[in-house]
């Protein structure tokens, strides 16, 4: 994170109640947030609740919480939404579309944004919120992952405040010297260690890889997310799109990231410093800790998650990702080498790809292949406006589903 958009970020705390809208309200994070929510009603009110096509979700989230607007992606639902509210006796008004979710992300009555949509579907409504000078709680990678350096200049110079909800990048943002926050270098710090759980199918080899199901694949064994994502830790893509996003938050070049595999996910991360010390972030693998967090800082508040028994956990291991038999990892790395709209790129294909394997159109193993096959085809530039970053997503999906088509 850059050193002016932490310092915007370090406003001063008020005990004001503070208006949240929570984009993609019914996914994992979603959830998890208005949990948190819901146990501090002196500090938080939800403004607005959205979600893509789980209207039923929405209605029961709507119910308990009563937001002030309700969000759909189609008309249909939107409607229907509406009605339901209506017979039920709520005010809450309901849009739809593209255009209502960047309106509830940048709306005056929203001081805190969770940006939780999951993919490039994300960037949009997470950009006008950042654009609108909001607190951004960032749990959509993808937005940074795809537009990063515009991202982070609409974040300086809007005077956003942007604290990441990811626990890893949370947990290195905890690490990072607290009025220092920025590159890697300054104020002795030399290495992120970006630890990852190794997901379902660690130790296993290209045979086995080949024969698992996409049931199996998002059986991850800490953490409780939704089906895209729990793909993409099992390939360890996702590792790969938190590290370009850790470049962009921290300043960092991809070869000052290490990431080490920590089955136990006790360890979120960690900061090394040139005197040799090491500082971590330790928790229980529960979200609502960094939710928390990005809710309150600079302050800590509750957020019904146990204290870490170290006594119960016992042993911490560690070792080397096998980045042989999970290529996702190498591909992001070499995406955010070269730079520029690769980044971009890689996303849309991966997600082209981990939505064909959920589908059962693709293999496991064949992931990678794809998105390779994807990047090594994709016209170079320049990520400096919105519109390249655009077109470069649209044409890596059509050429994603092209190799699909083919094989």
């Amino acid at each position: 994170m850059t050193a002016s958009a932490v310092s915007a970020s370090s406003q001063t705390s008020s005990t004001t109640i503070k208006g949240v809208s929570v984009l993609g309200a019914t996914g994992s994070i979603g959830t998890s947030t208005l949990d948190v929510i819901a146990r501090h009603p002196d500090r938080y009110r939800v403004h607005a609740l959205t979600a893509h096509r789980s209207r039923e979700a929405l209605y029961r989230q709507c119910l308990t919480h009563r937001p002030d607007v309700a969000v759909l992606g189609t008309p249909t639902d939107a409607d229907w939404l509406a009605t339901q509210l209506k017979e039920a006796g709520l005010a809450t008004e309901v849009r739809h579309g593209e255009a209502a979710l960047a309106e509830v992300a940048s709306a005056p009555e929203a001081e805190v944004v969770m940006a939780a949509i999951v993919g490039a579907a994300g960037l949009l409504p997470t950009l006008a919120a950042v654009r609108a000078g909001k607190r951004v709680l960032l749990a959509n990678k993808e937005a940074l992952v795809m537009s990063g350096a515009l991202f982070m200049k609409a974040v300086e110079q809007n005077g956003a405040a942007l604290l990441p909800i990811d626990s890893e990048h949370n947990a290195i943002f905890q690490c990072l010297p607290g009025q220092h926050r920025g590159g890697l270098g300054r104020h002795g710090v030399t290495q992120l260690l970006l630890t990852a759980s190794g997901g379902p199918f660690r130790g296993f080899d290209a045979e086995r890889l080949a024969r698992v199901t996409p049931d199996e694949a998002c059986a991850h064994p800490n953490w409780s997310m939704g089906r895209k994502i729990s793909v993409d830790s099992a390939t360890l893509m996702n590792k790969g799109l938190e590290l370009i996003e850790a470049c962009w938050l921290f300043d960092a070049r991809p070869e000052q990231i290490q990431v080490v595999v920590h089955p136990q996910s006790v360890i979120h991360s960690m900061a090394a410093y040139s005197d040799g010390s090491v500082l971590a972030q330790l928790g229980n693998p529960d979200m609502r800790t960094p939710i928390a967090y990005g809710l309150a800082w600079p302050e800590r508040i509750e957020a019904g998650v146990e204290a870490l028994d170290l006594f119960q956990v016992a042993r911490l291991d560690f070792e080397p990702a096998d980045e042989a038999a999970f290529p996702c990892l190498r591909l992001a790395r070499e995406a955010m080498d070269e730079g520029g709209l690769q980044p971009a790129v890689l996303n849309a294909a991966n997600e082209v790809a981990v939505e064909a394997f959920l589908d059962g159109r693709l293999g496991f193993t064949e992931i990678p292949r794809l998105v390779e096959a994807v990047r090594a085809g994709a016209p170079g530039g320049g990520a400096d406006d919105l519109e390249a970053v655009l077109a470069a997503d649209h044409d890596a999906r059509a050429r994603a589903r092209a190799w699909l088509e083919a094989l």
